[in-house]
């Protein structure tokens, strides 16, 4: 692999117009393709073999045209202090607003508070419940203007007038910190480089890529039915990778200039070596997030294969964009210590000693003292990881929206007038087509469901058409999120396990909490078996890069503990509200459902990321002849202060997508970023070279037959290396460049 990466960098060097030429060429195509697409809505969320989504299937098949899954809002109304909703002009006012709702072209239907009992006890708050016919990011602009001044002209006549549900949901914000993380990641690579022009290529390579895949993502949206947070995570996992990718390769091929390499050849020399190191971190990264379809949940696959495609298209960039950009800049990317000292990585002046850097202190500290280190370090993590042991998940609601927003005061509202499980209705479907009587088995449940703890409410029954399905709203007494409401969801299906027996019907619970308790629970379900899969898959990917049993072993050990540390932590700030107000996090609750599983298949491809990097200068010295100690030495030499400033360019990149308006995407962020901090500053900086020197030569250690059945990848390019001496040694005359060409796989 190394020769044939060393073959296409040269080549993208040399053909600098035309590589250049194809890379602007696909990106003026996505924009034109994205730029002429039709607006996305949100992705249809499904969770196929789920009771839920049972129970939203068969409405669809015996309610047709009841949009069970269209947007709904809840316009609320609370009266001035001291007066009733039910007074005469208070009353006049509300249904004046439900008239006006009636009208929109996608409203299906419109309940009038008073007609529907939908006023509370005390006569001071009502509601009234809007249905459309599309979801909430289909909807019109027209029909949200048209919402939102009916609720205006009300709050004009005195009422205290508020809006929840989701028919206004809006595509995420990332803000402000967004644009700060990159002015980071800018600052970060001129003093890791010294060089605007060096420093710069990372950043405009990793933008052409998330460029292309972000535009190729939105351009298929609609077709695809992909989502806006599709999008923000490709953009957010794209920018991250891209610049590490191209950070990478840049400084290897400045290293390669210091030896005294002609540029072509070091650019060769640069994506053979350091290149080799991206394609298997780059794969690692893409098996985690296409292992995500193991889940089977669609919203969650295409999130992941959207995502693995713009890391491919980094990878991709970074083996051809680089190189060809390296020739361009020419002489302004100076040779590794030249000009630029700022991390301590530079040069010494000639006639002086070189001083060792921090990297190689570091290094020689950990190999003397590993026991301490290690146990620090496991200890460290191990207290970190403590708030994880309480992690309680659900899925964000209006009362996880922040108090300035009209959703979360019609939540409170409801909860004031209703009580708190009204926010969380659940929807019972009892299906009796198979019943000699159906009524009779309807309220057999109903019945049932009435003497369960924590109901405080039970509508009549609905039924369809034909007569033999009806629907029943329950309303807790608890907040949808509370675990006692989901206790009573799996109460009223244990009800509706007895009730085949009895009646021959069938009973199924649905609605948007009892979907997201299904989420929860087939995201649990699924953890142990995608960890699997994409630990296993990475590990063989490990065994053939390093050669070695245990240093596979041991990074996917290390990557255990930052994860469990990096949950940890999210709990600690979104669920337990610790740095909440500094972290802009303005209501704390449950983790979101997907936050664990996610965090897996994305931190452990990015930790990969930096395992392969540093690891492999320690294979490289290794094999090269050094000790295990001094290859430890060597390996953290030439590559911690690249990781280090690689990790910091990461940290920062998924920082600024703290600042998000969406929970979700601020949750992701700040998880990522965390995990990050523990995995490539106290797993790969402090707990690896622990390890490896504990272990000694056993850490390389491989069988026999293992060695012979699996294929020589040569990531450290000493094929390369090898190939280049024995040209230079025949004619140590001629051209080394030129020798280097009849280099062959």
């Amino acid at each position: 692999m190394a020769t044939f990466l060393y073959r296409l960098g040269r080549l993208a060097f040399r053909r600098r117009h035309f590589v250049a030429l194809i890379w602007v060429a696909l990106l003026t195509l996505a924009g034109v393709g994205a730029a002429g697409a039709p607006a996305a809505g949100s992705s249809s969320f499904s969770i196929p073999g789920t009771e839920a989504q049972k129970a939203f299937d068969l409405l669809e098949q015996r309610f047709p045209g009841m949009s069970a899954d269209g947007a709904t809002a809840r316009v609320v109304f609370k009266a001035p202090g001291g007066e009733k909703v039910t007074a005469k002009d208070n009353k006049a006012v509300v249904e004046k607003t439900v008239r006006e709702l009636r009208s929109g072209s996608e409203v299906v239907s419109v309940a009038d508070p008073f007609t529907a009992h939908a006023v509370s006890r005390n006569g001071t708050i009502a509601y009234a419940q809007v249905k459309y016919k599309v979801s909430g990011m289909e909807l019109k602009d027209s029909s949200k203007d048209a919402l939102n001044q009916a609720a205006q002209d009300a709050r004009g006549a005195g009422l205290t007038v508020e809006i929840g549900g989701d028919a206004l949901q809006a595509a995420p914000e990332t803000g402000a910190t967004e644009v700060i993380g990159i002015a980071v990641a800018a600052v970060v690579l001129v003093i890791t480089f010294g060089s605007l022009v060096a420093a710069g290529l990372p950043l405009l390579t990793a933008l052409i890529g998330v460029g292309i895949g972000v535009s190729s993502i939105t351009a298929l949206a609609n077709a695809l039915d992909l989502g806006t947070t599709t999008s923000t995570l490709a953009m957010m996992i794209g920018l991250a990778v891209g610049i590490d990718y191209a950070l990478f390769i840049v400084s290897r091929y400045r290293a390669e200039l210091a030896e005294g390499r002609e540029r072509e050849e070091a650019a060769g020399r640069a994506v053979g070596t350091a290149g080799s190191a991206v394609v298997f971190a780059g794969l690692t990264v893409v098996i985690a997030l296409v292992g995500l379809s193991v889940v089977n949940i669609p919203m969650l696959t295409k999130m992941g294969v959207a995502a693995a495609g713009t890391v491919a298209i980094a990878v991709l960039i970074a083996l051809t964009m680089v190189p060809a950009l390296l020739g361009y800049a020419g002489r302004r990317v100076k040779p590794a210590g030249e000009k630029s000292r700022l991390l301590g990585g530079g040069r010494a002046a000639a006639g002086t000693k070189d001083k060792p850097n921090m990297g190689t202190r570091w290094a020689s500290f950990v190999v003397r003292r590993p026991v301490a280190v290690l146990l620090l370090v496991v200890i460290g993590l191990g207290a970190a990881a403590v708030p994880a042991s309480r992690l309680e998940l659900g899925l964000p609601d209006d009362g996880s929206q922040p108090t300035s927003t009209t959703q979360r005061r019609a939540y409170d509202l409801l909860s004031e007038g209703f009580g708190p499980g009204f926010n969380g209705p659940l929807m019972v479907v009892v299906d009796a087509k198979a019943s000699d009587d159906p009524k009779a088995a309807v309220a057999t449940v109903t019945d049932d469901i009435k003497g369960l703890k924590d109901v405080t409410t039970v509508t009549p029954a609905t039924y369809n058409k034909a007569g033999d399905t009806a629907m029943i709203t329950v309303v807790p007494g608890s907040k949808p999120s509370s675990a006692t409401t989901e206790d009573l969801v799996h109460g009223i299906r244990d009800t509706g396990a007895g009730l085949g027996a009895k009646t021959d019907a069938k009973l199924l619970v649905t609605g948007t909490t009892a979907m997201n308790i299904d989420f929860s629970q087939k995201l649990n379900d699924a953890l142990i078996p995608y960890l699997a899969l994409v630990v296993g898959l990475a590990f063989l990917l490990l065994i053939v890069v390093f050669r070695s049993i245990l240093v596979p072993l041991k990074a996917a050990l290390g990557f255990l503990l930052s994860v469990t540390a990096a949950l940890g932590a999210v709990v600690a700030v979104f669920q337990w509200g610790w740095l909440s107000g500094l972290l802009g996090v303005q209501q704390t609750g449950p983790i979101m459902s997907m936050m664990p599983i996610f965090m897996v298949g994305v931190v452990f491809g990015l930790a990969m990321d930096y395992e392969v990097f540093l690891v492999t200068r320690m294979r490289e010295a290794y094999v090269h002849g050094e000790t295990p100690g001094q290859a430890i030495v060597t390996g953290f030499r030439h590559g911690a202060r690249v990781v280090t400033a690689a990790a910091v360019i990461m940290i920062a990149v998924f920082s600024g997508f703290i600042g998000s308006s969406e929970s979700m995407i601020k949750m992701i962020g700040f998880g990522l970023a965390i995990a990050v901090f523990f995995d490539a500053f106290v797993v790969r900086m402090a707990l690896v070279p622990a390890v490896l020197a504990l272990l000694g030569r056993r850490a390389w250690w491989l069988p026999k037959w293992l060695d012979r059945a699996l294929p020589n990848v040569d990531v450290e390019g000493e094929g390369l290396r090898a190939a280049a001496d024995a040209a230079d040694r025949r004619n140590p005359d001629a051209d080394p460049d030129q020798d280097r060409e009849l280099v062959r796989v």
